[in-house]
């Protein structure tokens, strides 16, 4: 495998415990201190969120990076969809152009670059109406004109006061944890530890069973080109094979490729990266296996032997259960 070069200086550094990275603290102080003011403002102070009829759920982190955010988001609109309740989702759109004034429906045909990766493939995998914009309040009003749904969920967010929120989940790597427990800039979080203390939910997630609450998993691998499938044993048979990744959290790409046996040189590109036909010059007669938030932006350069691997999470009944819960409570009259 090749070295993992995605994540930068800095980001190595916080999970590394670097020396030099006291010298930041006085300035995470005060990153830390204006979060807290902030979120002091929208909960107690003068500022007041927005509100909606329908129940709100947040599914964000604390820590800089990758958690598992999407592949919650999608397991949870499927589990919620399975007991007959219709949930709708909104989201920033990293990684699109700008994104205007106005708020963007998601359709299964959308262009990445316009609406962003993760909401494209979350309408993908879901068929779930879905609404990206900056301001998160907005995109909820606009998503509840057009939809008739039951339930918001927010892919990330978690730091939006302004919207209101009626369930806060928090998730963290189960691997990584909270790096060095510093604010940023002197570590990877975005909001000081204690703000776990207010959430709802905290929930870890792996690929392990024993330690995370949000387990996932990667049975099959999906031919970009023809839509087939194929065990990832079936795969590594064939040898040495490459392997691509525009994430956050490439470490994790590459611990999920070696558990399922495969050998391979890894392509590490930032996190949302936009794909121009150069970025993939160097595929050739050898496998290619990319993960599925690569392969919505992709699809267009499809050859026979690109494969993606789409990740599947097992949600704890609690948080099912808290959603329920919620719209239960909506229903019953005061």
């Amino acid at each position: 495998m090749t070295e993992i070069s995605g994540r930068s200086a800095l980001q190595r550094a916080w999970y590394r415990g670097a020396w030099w990275l006291g010298l930041l603290v006085p300035l995470a102080w005060l990153y830390g201190a204006a979060m807290i003011l902030r979120r002091w403002c929208y909960t107690l102070g003068p500022l007041r969120p927005a509100h909606f009829p329908v129940p709100v759920v947040v599914i964000g982190n604390i820590t800089v990076g990758g958690t598992g955010k999407t592949p919650t988001v999608i397991a949870l609109v499927e589990a919620l969809a399975e007991r007959g309740i219709r949930a709708g989702v909104v989201a920033r759109g990293y990684g699109a152009r700008a994104m205007g004034t106005s708020p963007k429906l998601v359709t299964a045909t959308s262009v990445a670059d316009e609406v962003g990766d993760e909401p494209l493939l979350i309408v993908q995998r879901t068929g779930c109406p879905c609404v990206v914009h900056a301001d998160r309040a907005h995109a909820v009003r606009t998503l509840l004109e057009q939809s008739p749904v039951d339930v918001v969920i927010s892919d990330d967010g978690l730091q939006h006061y302004a919207m209101g929120r009626d369930l806060d989940v928090v998730m963290y790597d189960t691997a990584l944890g909270f790096g060095n427990g510093r604010c940023l800039p002197a570590g990877p979080l975005r909001e000081p530890l204690s703000r776990l203390q207010q959430a709802s939910l905290v929930l870890g997630r792996g690929f392990d069973s024993a330690s995370a609450d949000v387990v996932l998993s990667a049975p099959r691998l999906v031919n970009l080109h023809s839509g087939e499938q194929a065990l990832p044993s079936e795969v590594a048979c064939a040898g040495r094979v490459d392997a691509m990744a525009g994430i956050a959290n490439h470490e994790q790409f590459a611990r999920l490729l070696t558990s399922l046996g495969l050998q391979f040189d890894l392509h590490a590109f930032p996190d949302h990266h936009r794909y121009r036909p150069g970025d993939v010059s160097w595929w050739g007669e050898r496998p290619v296996i990319m993960t599925e938030k690569d392969a919505v932006k992709l699809r267009a350069l499809a050859r026979d032997n690109t494969w993606y691997l789409p990740l599947e999470a097992a949600l704890p009944e609690a948080l099912v259960h808290e959603v329920v819960a919620l719209l239960e409570e909506r229903a019953t009259p005061a």
